[in-house]
């Protein structure tokens, strides 16, 4: 539509919680049944990372049984490292959702107009940072493409995972011919696939704290609920 980039990342959703506030009492119920919607992204982004946890676990129970046997395990340690770091970044909006992250809230209790627009601006700032990180993130992904950047380690995949993510870039007509090539040999591992998680655990933050941004100025309350541990 001709608009930079930066207008749509940054710009318009100022725009959109902004016109959130204004209009805050025909949306509240408008908007409930895709809070709830998006509630349940957040839990399944949390369910992913939980998977990733015990993928790690897994990766060491078999890291000892092939030590015992004297079998070779090559790059179990790159492989664990991908779950950690994809455990971190799918957690990041769930976390932010159940209250996990660390607030400093000494000055959101002074009175409830400073909790709420100190809770504003904190989310606001949140929310553009996790944005900027998001795109950063996402371009780091398309240079590792281009570059065709391979791991340094031991760490192999079979080719036909490749072709599976390459059919989400390419249209249902070329996937024959993207299978056709599959060899179902193991080849080095591409950077951008484990620099996946980081994609889409920085955008489903960045869209966290922006949806929950939305929800405080429409609600006059902040919808993250953490645990008080006096």
């Amino acid at each position: 539509m001709g608009f930079p980039l930066w207008a749509w990342l940054f710009v318009f959703p100022s725009i959109l919680a902004l016109l959130s506030r204004i209009f805050r009492a025909p949306l509240q119920d408008r908007l409930k049944p895709l809070w709830r919607i998006m509630d349940k992204i957040y839990r399944g982004s949390g369910l992913v990372a939980a998977v990733f946890m015990m993928t790690i676990l897994a990766i060491i129970i078999v890291q000892m049984i092939t030590r015992w046997v004297g079998l070779p395990f090559q790059g179990s340690t790159e492989f664990a490292g991908y779950a950690m770091a994809a455990t971190s970044f799918f957690a990041l909006s769930y976390a932010l959702t159940t209250g996990a992250h660390i607030r400093v809230s000494i000055l959101l209790n002074i009175n409830h107009f400073t909790k709420m627009w100190m809770d504003v601006f904190a989310l606001l700032l949140g929310a553009i940072t996790a944005t900027y990180f998001a795109r950063f993130a996402i371009k780091t992904n398309f240079m590792s493409k281009i570059l065709n950047d391979r791991t340094q380690g031991q760490d192999q995949v079979p080719d036909w995972v490749l072709a599976f993510f390459g059919m989400f870039k390419t249209s249902p007509a070329e996937w024959g011919q993207l299978w056709s090539g599959t060899t179902g040999e193991w080849v080095f591992t591409p950077v951008w696939l484990p620099q996946l998680p980081m994609s889409v655990g920085t955008i489903l933050l960045a869209v966290a704290l922006w949806d929950y941004l939305i929800r405080l100025l429409i609600n006059g309350e902040s919808a993250i609920k953490g645990e008080t541990v006096e």
